[in-house]
């Protein structure tokens, strides 16, 4: 049950009310801004919320028990709100978000309505529509460990133990010719083989996507250099010159953890735990691995 503040019951039971509503958005890099949808700004628990971001909500649901519930906002992309640039580089994504409804004529009378996560964002034109979901989205996430033939670790994380920083593991490159936000042909990366930075990380160190990182879809040779294809399209364009590191990636097999990387005592999978085709599958005469031994004999 919410305790409304004395001087804003007040103002609901009034016959005219000076109400508004402000969202609070605190990125992942703690960068907060203010945004509502009065027409001036205001400015209350040390944030100012901006009237020039145009913002506004949709219809929002709340749902009993452990469902999610959430919302829309929708606004205008530009410099001074949120730019396309930053939205396609996943700045907000899981950002955290206050809503407040808010009497603009003493901010001092407000109410906290929910707080949720920025989910899916979606761009049409000039103009964006962010997903608010509540955090009770939080149970639909995997947490624990689960039975799998892959492997639960990150690549480089402390269940993993491999040491990306080796030079062995990490190369920096630098952008000959682009083919979009997409992909780039880059030299500096002549001494690893084809597919080492398939599935690793890339993180930009100049040009107008620096800072930001993506990772990598496929690696392969190109005469003395290498080309890159990245699984999300870079924020700006990339762009000759441009340099960046890059990290070794892992398919999180055991072949793949033993053979490249040395490091199957830290696998952290069942790659030798019978899986449901081996349940179903029919018995043929003479056929290895239904005998109650080993899979891998």
């Amino acid at each position: 049950m919410r305790t409304l503040d004395p001087d804003l019951a007040a103002h609901l039971d009034g016959g005219t009310t000076t109400l508004c509503r402000c969202w609070r958005l605190i990125r992942p890099d703690w960068a907060v801004l203010g945004f509502t949808d009065h027409d001036a700004d205001i400015v209350f628990g040390g944030t100012t919320f901006r009237a020039a971001s145009g913002l506004e909500a949709a219809e929002a649901t709340a749902e009993l028990g452990f469902a999610v519930g959430g919302g829309d906002v929708s606004g205008a992309l530009s410099d001074a709100g949120l730019t396309a640039d930053d939205l396609s580089g996943g700045l907000y994504d899981n950002s955290r978000v206050e809503t407040w409804l808010v009497n603009w004529n003493e901010p001092a009378q407000r109410l906290l309505l929910d707080v949720g996560v920025i989910g899916e964002v979606r761009r049409a034109d000039a103009a964006f529509v962010a997903e608010l979901r509540g955090l009770a989205h939080r149970l639909d996430e995997e947490r624990g460990r689960v039975y799998a033939a892959d492997c639960a670790a990150d690549l480089g994380d402390a269940r993993c133990g491999v040491n990306l920083t080796l030079p062995a593991w990490r190369g920096t490159g630098t952008v000959t010719d682009a083919d979009g936000r997409s992909a780039c042909l880059a030299s500096g990366l002549s001494g690893f083989s084809a597919g080492l930075f398939a599935g690793g990380r890339l993180t930009w160190l100049t040009g107008a996507n620096a800072g930001r990182s993506v990772p990598v879809r496929s690696h392969a040779l190109a005469g003395a250099g290498a080309a890159l294809a990245l699984w999300e399209p870079a924020a700006s364009a990339i762009a000759p010159g441009d340099t960046f590191h890059v990290t070794a990636g892992c398919d999180k097999s055991f072949g793949t953890c033993r053979g490249r990387f040395g490091n199957g005592a830290n696998f952290r999978g069942f790659p030798h735990l019978p899986g449901n085709d081996v349940m179903i599958r029919y018995a043929r005469e003479g056929q290895a691995g239904l005998d109650g031994g080993s899979l891998l004999s």
